[in-house]
C-alpha cells in the first residue's frame, strides 16, 4: 500500500488518538534512522538520540508510554548483544509490550563506510560511476550480497521480538529516499558522489527496503515504507524542501540522515501505516 504524506506531521495524520483504559506500552527499536542524530534536541548523547526522532513523534500524537532505545551505529547485533556501554536493545521489550517499531539494516550492509568509499573514488571519475565499479569488480556486486546476507539476521531480529513481546504489533520501518529516485544526481562539496553513482546508490537502497519488506512479511510483523512518501524530498534538494540532509550537512543531522522534517515525515507514515491497519498480528 502507497502512502502518501508529503508535508504531513505525525500529529496532524488522520489517524485519532489511541484512548484505551490502559496505557499502550511502545518500544522504538534500531539505528540512526529511529534515534535522529544531530536533531534538537539530543537526549541520549551515547546514542545520538533526539526526542524529535519519529518514534517520540508517533508516541505524542498517539499518547503513547514510550521507551526508545534506538541508537545511532547499531546493527542487528546491538538487539540481542550490548553495543559499547548500552545494554541489548531486547531488553526494553516484555508481555507487556504492545507496539514495536524496527528500523534496521543499514549498518548491516555498511552504510555509512559505503557511502564514504563512494566519495572517495568521486575524483578518479566525477562524471562516471567508479563506486559501482569498485563494488561490482569481480563480477558480483558486493553490496547487493551484503543485503542478502543481512536477509537472515533480519529474519532472526523479528523472531527475539516475538519472543519478549509475544503481544505485540511489530513494524519493520524502511528507509527514506536519500537519492534522487530518478537516478539524476547532483554537484557540488555537498554531496560529493560521482554523476553515474547516483542510480546505483539508489538502487541498492531499494533492495535493502525490498528485502526489508520481504522478511516482515514472511515474519508476521508489517512494513512501512517511507521511500514512497518521501520522494522529491532526498539529499539533492535545496534547504527547505530536502528532508534528508547531504553527506555534509548543512542543518541540524547527521550526514546523509533525515532532518527534522524527515522524521516527522517517517512518524506521519508510521501514524498513517497503523490507521490503515498495515500489519499483521
Amino acid at each position: 500500500m502507497a502512502l502518501s504524506t508529503a508535508g504531513a506531521t505525525a500529529a496532524s495524520a488522520s489517524a485519532p488518538s489511541t484512548s484505551t483504559a490502559r496505557t499502550v506500552n511502545y518500544v522504538a527499536l534500531g539505528d540512526s534512522y529511529a534515534s535522529g542524530p544531530g536533531i534538537p534536541t539530543q537526549v541520549d548523547a551515547a546514542c545520538a538520540r533526539s526526542d524529535r526522532n519519529h518514534p517520540s513523534l508517533l508516541a505524542a500524537a498517539r499518547n503513547w508510554q514510550l521507551t526508545d532505545v534506538s541508537c545511532s551505529g547499531a546493527t542487528t547485533t546491538a538487539l540481542a548483544g550490548p553495543q559499547g556501554s548500552q545494554p541489548p536493545q531486547l531488553d526494553a521489550l516484555g508481555a507487556d509490550t504492545d507496539v514495536v517499531t524496527l528500523t534496521i539494516g543499514g549498518n548491516d550492509i555498511g552504510f555509512s563506510r559505503n557511502l564514504a568509499t563512494c566519495a572517495g573514488l568521486t575524483s578518479k571519475d566525477p562524471t562516471g560511476n567508479p563506486c559501482q565499479a569498485f563494488f561490482t569488480s569481480g563480477g558480483t556486486d558486493q553490496l547487493e550480497q551484503r543485503v542478502n546476507d543481512t536477509a537472515p539476521k533480519i529474519a532472526a531480529a523479528l523472531d527475539a521480538v516475538r519472543q519478549r513481546a509475544p503481544h505485540a504489533k511489530v513494524l519493520v520501518v524502511g528507509y527514506p529516499d536519500l537519492f534522487p529516485d530518478d537516478g539524476v544526481g547532483c554537484t557540488g562539496s555537498a554531496v560529493p558522489l560521482a554523476a553515474g553513482d547516483f542510480a546505483y546508490l539508489r538502487d541498492t537502497e531499494k533492495k535493502l527496503n525490498a528485502m526489508l519488506a520481504s522478511q516482515a512479511s514472511a515474519n508476521g510483523a508489517g512494513y512501512v515504507d517511507t521511500y514512497t512518501p518521501t520522494v522529491g524530498h532526498d539529499m539533492c534538494k535545496p534547504a527547505g524542501e530536502r528532508w534528508i540532509e547531504p553527506l555534509v550537512p548543512e542543518g541540524p543531522a547527521a550526514p546523509a540522515h533525515p532532518n527534522a522534517q524527515g522524521q516527522q515525515a517517517m512518524a506521519a507514515t508510521v501514524e498513517r501505516a497503523l490507521h490503515c491497519r498495515v500489519y499483521r498480528r
